[in-house]
């Protein structure tokens, strides 16, 4: 009787346990992470709704399949492929980093999940965009799992989740929970910024960030492709900005075949490309190929051989941006391309006679930033004229330029909240950046720093939290390359994956501590060097190192 007892007690338990989490639903879809107790099968970030329940399921990948029941195309079927292996087989092939599938005999009949069945309503697109729809819903279930999205691009989001969903045993069985979810972004804009002119990223270094963005939920490759440093865009039209301007023409650079195999990549992935060339500074790369094109800065009324920003004086500036931009919208198949404007220096535009004459006949008397007004509204009505949309640092709007009415503005010095307020207030939509510099590194955990920022954190109304439509995280390149942009960003990035994905409420470190852990040992599952988050432990499988 005692058992018994034990046993009423413990079904009584789980049952109000369910009914917490329905009433939690009923509520507005409101996360719970309840009743199943090891990190393991948990999904990173947490969906809107995630319901698992104690019941498990094997998986046998003889036999386990993945089934498309609707709409079909050949992202989807790549996607199905890609993540049976992910599941299966997650790394290198013949090595410890391989799963062991297990044998018939372990089965338990009636235990065993046959299949996930993809259920895609809607004709796939072609390319992923700001308003692409990544709502999916999930059912893990005795007779199978069943995966519903509206779009591929909720296809993709539910087949990473289902993914996570997955775990091992020790006796290495394939076991996943019975789970109930429905999900969505908060944000639609999750942005991440690679800087590849400090240090040339190889592209298989960044191929391979693509795939740990997939992994996170990431939806915008922010390219940060040129700076003063190095030119490593090869350019259709002007093949010698990257034959002079980086550090090598023959091996530190990105061909038009290297960009088009990016862009594919991450479109097969859901995410968008934004490459972003900024000017008018940052731009010294850029005129060893460009006669005339930097303004040369003068020294005691004499050029002292060197230049500063990019000359907004000459025609010819505005003929070589037209010829550039056309080629940059052609090129990145988004609407969107990042535009700079941000730490434009005024002092050699103030050395240079040329300059200074040009402003007293605009009657701009010593106001140098009406004269960088100036250049920017050029170069935006230059891409306004071919329908395309642009992205800006928050300092052209801090300087006054007259904007189009659909223009994102990037935030990302300190005072953000304040910044944030004011371009709102004005009616753009604005995306933050300024808490996510992840180049900045510390000893210690530090991702709980990245996790708690909001972007919803400032005054405003409830129409200007609407248009926030994300953030972005950053690695910038001063010192990271190849061997270690992946180890220096992840799990440091998932924090901010989970902060633009997941409810604003959900947002207790301790809660995330052990699922992040157990997020960084699943990437190091799947190949990537992802770096420890929370101080001693171990992965069960841990990186191999050829």
């Amino acid at each position: 009787m005692a058992v018994v007892g034990k046993l009423e007690l413990l079904i009584v338990s789980a049952l109000l346990l369910l009914t917490a989490c329905y009433s939690n639903v009923q509520r507005g879809y409101k996360t719970t992470l309840k009743s199943v107790a090891s990190s393991e099968g948990k999904p990173w970030p947490i969906p809107q709704l995630y319901i698992p329940t104690p019941t498990t399921y094997t998986l046998n990948s003889d036999s386990f399949k993945i089934n498309p029941t609707g709409k079909t195309c050949d992202t989807l079927v790549a996607a199905m492929t890609r993540y049976y292996n992910v599941i299966f087989y997650p790394g290198r092939q013949n090595d410890a980093l391989r799963f062991k599938p297990i044998s018939k005999s372990k089965l338990t009949v009636g235990t065993e999940l046959p299949y996930l069945n993809v259920n895609l309503e809607n004709d796939c697109e072609i390319y992923p965009s700001l308003d692409m729809d990544e709502w999916y819903q999930l059912f893990v279930k005795s007779d199978g799992a069943i995966l519903t999205a509206r779009s591929i691009w909720g296809a993709l989001r539910g087949l990473e989740t289902f993914s996570q969903l997955v775990y091992q045993t020790p006796d290495g069985t394939f076991t996943i929970n019975d789970t109930k979810i429905e999900d969505y972004p908060r944000f639609s804009h999750r942005g991440l910024l690679i800087d590849t002119s400090r240090h040339f990223v190889p592209k298989k270094i960044l191929l391979q960030n693509l795939d740990a963005m997939a992994y996170n939920k990431y939806n915008v490759f922010h390219w940060h492709i040129v700076d003063d440093q190095s030119f490593p865009y090869q350019s259709r039209h002007f093949p010698e900005l990257s034959n002079l301007g980086a550090y090598d023409p023959h091996t530190h650079v990105y061909s038009q075949q290297d960009v088009a195999e990016i862009i594919e990549y991450a479109r097969q992935r859901g995410i968008r490309v934004i490459p972003e060339f900024d000017t008018p500074g940052h731009s010294e790369s850029w005129g060893p190929a460009i006669p005339g094109l930097l303004t040369p800065c003068y020294k005691s009324g004499q050029p002292d051989g060197s230049y500063g920003p990019i000359d907004p004086t000459k025609n010819s500036t505005y003929d070589f941006l037209k010829v550039i931009v056309m080629e940059w919208t052609k090129v990145f198949p988004d609407k969107y391309v990042h535009l700079g404007g941000d730490e434009v220096s005024f002092d050699c535009w103030k050395s240079n006679p040329a300059v200074t004459q040009f402003m007293q006949k605009m009657g701009y008397g010593t106001d140098y930033s009406k004269l960088e007004q100036y250049y920017m509204q050029n170069i935006l009505n230059i891409v306004s004229s071919d329908q395309d949309g642009y992205v800006i640092w928050q300092e052209v709007v801090d300087n006054g330029v007259k904007v189009r009415p659909d223009t994102v503005v990037e935030v990302w010095k300190g005072g953000y909240p304040a910044e944030m307020s004011k371009v709102t207030q004005i009616g753009l939509r604005t995306i933050l950046a300024s808490p996510w510099y992840l180049d900045y590194i510390s000893y210690g955990t530090d991702w709980p720093k990245y996790y708690r920022p909001d972007p919803h954190n400032f005054n405003g109304t409830d129409a200007q939290k609407k248009l926030v439509i994300g953030g972005e995280a950053c690695m910038w390149g001063e010192y990271v390359d190849g061997t270690n942009l992946i180890s220096r960003l992840w799990p440091r990035a998932s924090a901010v994956a989970e902060r633009l994905w997941s409810p604003k409420q959900y947002n207790n470190t301790a809660e995330a501590a052990p699922r992040i852990e157990e997020h960084r040992c699943r990437m190091l599952r799947r190949g990537l060097n992802a770096e420890p988050a929370n101080g001693p432990g171990f992965c069960k499988y841990e990186m191999q190192v050829n």
